[in-house]
């Protein structure tokens, strides 16, 4: 009665009133889960707009055009900061409202008028700018890449598709690259096919023409670093200050910080993924390791070479300070200020991460070894510059990678049965599986095998299984190829004493690391399917339970033949040295390399020297025999299953047949998994189709056809795409997917230049017409 009086009263209603409210927003936070993974998920459904349509400068209004243009829904850039030509900063992502049909959009470029089809100023192809300089011409606007990609500059391309240019003028690239220009201009002559070329120019520089959003110098002291100057707490604030906060009173402030703190020489890099503005470790590697054939030595800092140090650089940085992290914020020296995830609020990793410095959490070990393989690659390229891994951080975020991976080797159990504290766990507040870890975020039961527990995969979703066998396969593989590196610093005359012994005992540890790996994956990952046969399990768990599929984002399965994983470096005799050492024959074979499959049953390394740190205990599997395979013929028996409906996640329709993933769910095909597939077609040992046969130019030839028809007439490769309807699709700016659809023209032309093919008379994949 009491209660009824209360809410009788204007202030009881009030009360009462207040308290739904809240509950309401309480309840929508629960079903909206993470901010992050709602924001990767949102389809964009885009029709092709009428022919002649314009959709160009002034106030157009989207009820003429929206009716057949939904633009993606992502918080775009509108302009360049200041004089540095780089685009400004997208603070949140949270997921934005698709614009209505009665929003107006300004999406003039320049002073002139684009409409649908109209050709944007292309001038100075060859012209050198880098991000520095790469400031806004005067009189003439920098828009984003997804405005850019509504207007459909032209000219459009001259076959059935009609595809646009999108490539961004070039004062408004973010890196220029003039050989990757000249590439391009030669492959205009070589692809007759005028879809399948404008594809291809799109695609290819996607990540330097928009994706560089800084390229500089670490400073003497960073926040990130010490955060002190002597016993005084120091404010990131001058790194963060814009063009106009450094004007005015604290102007002499500015100045005494540039005198007391200067650059150093150390390069420093940040690559976004496109449409997040954040860096993930594997994409930016993934994305920069498209450009390999172009990386030579040079001091340049406004080279390929300088681009490519200061990722390994950032890498280095963001692993030192979170090894168990995969997307980082931008470096202080940048000025550019972290971009906010609500994903921060809802997820509680284990330990916990600084949101100034980290993006967002989850120990993905793929992202430890996309670190490795940038760092390999490197080196193969420009093996004479190994003094430049000595100077800065690299073997202190190597030697922490390798510990943190090696902390998570151990099982859930020790030997008595007690459980084991794990040394990351994840929960997450969320109504989706694949955004949170089981038991309380120790993830499901393990037995320690050799192999590493990963709480994710490269999709960013859970494992079922922590034993991630494609991670494994990666981080392996590229432990023994950076160790070669190790071991150079080692050796190297002229490096401090202390970083020469670490290097030596890194060396050590990252092959005992390897060898592990590999007698884990021998032992529990090969599992025999009642069709198939001995195939590769994605997921296991070392009990014996296995998680047969594949998923698009690589490593993958299907990714294998990738990284040369059946090549290890198993003899330290045949191991060469350096080129401080003497040979430097070893180099670190190109993706997609033929190479002749080995056996595990040649694996015999020495043991390490009793001097090396030790390693987490029960290591019975670096006694006990590892089985023997064949794994030239595992892959061929994985790859069928993958790619057929035995595959939960193979979506397949009139759209697109290619493997998917539960980050999009059932039914959606990634397209960079079809370009995965023609990739690794061109290693006959491995997949066992010859060279130049028929058999292999059907497998391929399939993919490409699939690329090319769904893109929705956009003219770039998308995240997803719905099988059964190429207008159902994700992410209009996803820069790895992209420079992997240009890795696969290059290898085509190689292929087709070494087998004498003659475009010219319409021969070969790129001599012919795909309409």
């Amino acid at each position: 009665m009491a209660l009824l009086q209360a809410f009788s009263s204007r202030r009881g209603r009030i009360f009462a009133l207040s308290t739904f409210i809240a509950l309401c927003i309480l309840l929508v936070g629960y079903q909206t889960a993470s901010p992050l993974s709602v924001y990767r998920q949102n389809p964009v459904v885009l029709q092709e707009p009428e022919s002649g349509q314009n959709i160009g400068h002034g106030h157009q209004a989207m009820g003429d055009a929206g009716d057949h243009l939904t633009p993606p829904p992502r918080e775009t850039w509108n302009h360049h900061e200041g004089n540095t030509g780089i685009p400004a900063n997208h603070k949140d992502v949270s997921p934005s409202t698709t614009p209505s049909g009665e929003e107006n959009i300004d999406q003039g470029v320049g002073t002139g008028t684009i409409k649908a089809g109209e050709e944007i100023n292309s001038s100075d192809e060859s012209q050198h700018v880098s991000p520095a300089s790469s400031a806004p011409v005067e009189g003439k606007e920098c828009v984003s890449f997804e405005q850019l990609q509504r207007m459909r500059p032209g000219p459009l391309s001259a076959g059935k598709r009609q595809f646009p240019y999108v490539r961004p003028p070039p004062h408004c690239r973010t890196f220029q690259l003039p050989a990757l220009e000249k590439l391009i201009e030669r492959m205009r002559t070589v692809i007759k096919d005028p879809d399948l070329f404008r594809l291809f120019e799109n695609s290819y520089p996607n990540t330097l023409d928009t994706m560089i959003k800084w390229h500089g110098n670490a400073r003497n002291s960073s926040p990130w670093d010490t955060n002190k100057i002597g016993d005084t707490p120091r404010s990131p604030a001058p790194f963060l200050a814009t063009p106009d906060e450094a004007q005015g009173p604290e102007e002499k402030e500015e100045e005494e910080e540039e005198a007391s703190n200067p650059e150093t020489d150390e390069e420093l890099t940040y690559i976004i993924t496109g449409d997040i503005d954040a860096m993930w470790l594997r994409d930016s590697a993934s994305q920069l390791y498209s450009y390999l054939p172009f990386l030579t030595s040079s001091p340049d800092k406004n080279s390929l070479a300088s681009l490519w140090r200061g990722l390994i650089n950032s890498h280095a940085r963001y692993i030192v300070i979170s090894p168990y992290c995969h997307s980082f914020q931008p470096p202080p020296e940048s000025g550019i200020p972290p971009t906010h995830n609500g994903a921060y609020s809802q997820n509680n990793p284990q330990p916990p991460y600084d949101p100034q410095q980290v993006f967002d959490c989850k120990w993905e070990l793929d992202s430890l070894a996309s670190f490795l393989q940038i760092s390999s690659a490197y080196h193969s390229r420009v093996p004479e510059d190994l003094a430049f891994f000595g100077k800065y951080r690299w073997i202190e975020a190597v030697q922490a990678a390798v510990d943190a991976a090696a902390a998570m080797r151990l099982g859930t159990y020790d030997e008595d049965g007690k459980v084991l504290p794990s040394a990351w766990t994840f929960t997450g507040w969320t109504n989706r599986g694949s955004e949170t870890l089981t038991n309380d975020g120790l993830g499901n039961p393990v037995k320690e095998n050799g192999m590493v527990r990963s709480g994710f995969r490269p999709s960013d979703d859970a494992c079922i299984f922590q034993l991630l066998t494609p991670s494994n396969m990666m981080f392996a593989a590229y432990l023994e190829q950076a160790s070669v590196i190790m071991e150079g610093l080692a050796g190297l005359n002229g490096l401090e004493v202390g970083k020469r012994e670490m290097a030596k005992n890194v060396t050590v540890q990252m092959r005992e690391l390897a060898r592990g790996i590999r007698h884990g994956i021998a032992k529990d990952a090969v599992v025999t399917h009642r069709e198939f046969g001995e195939i590769f399990a994605y997921e296991v768990d070392g009990y014996g339970s296995a998680n047969l599929m594949d998923d698009a984002n690589v490593p993958s399965l299907l990714a294998f033949p990738m990284w040369n994983y059946t090549q290890p470096l198993v003899d330290h005799k045949t191991i060469a040295k350096s080129a401080h050492g003497g040979s430097h024959d070893h180099q670190v074979p190109k993706r997609s390399a033929s190479n002749q499959p080995s056996l595990d049953d040649e694996l015999s390394p020495p043991l390490p020297p009793s001097s090396s740190p030790p390693l987490p205990k029960s290591k019975s599997y670096t006694t006990t025999p590892a089985p023997s395979h064949d794994y030239s013929l595992i892959y061929q028996n994985t790859r069928r299953f993958i790619l057929s409906l035995s595959n939960p996640y193979f979506a397949t329709g009139p759209a697109l047949s290619a493997v998917g993933g539960p980050h999009l769910g059932p039914g959606k095909g990634w397209p960079m998994a079809a370009t995965v597939a023609a990739l690794t077609a061109f290693n006959p040992e491995l997949s066992g189709l010859s060279s130049g046969t028929k058999e292999q130019e059907k497998v391929v030839s399939e993919q490409l056809q699939m690329i090319l028809d769904s893109t929705s007439g956009t003219g770039v490769v998308h995240e997803t795409v719905n099988a059964w309807n190429e207008k159902d699709w994700t992410r209009s700016w996803f820069g790895w997917a992209n420079g992997l659809f240009g890795e696969l023209i290059v290898k085509i032309a190689e292929d087709e230049a070494g087998r004498g093919v003659n475009w010219e008379s319409g021969e070969g994949l790129l001599g012919r017409l795909w309409q």
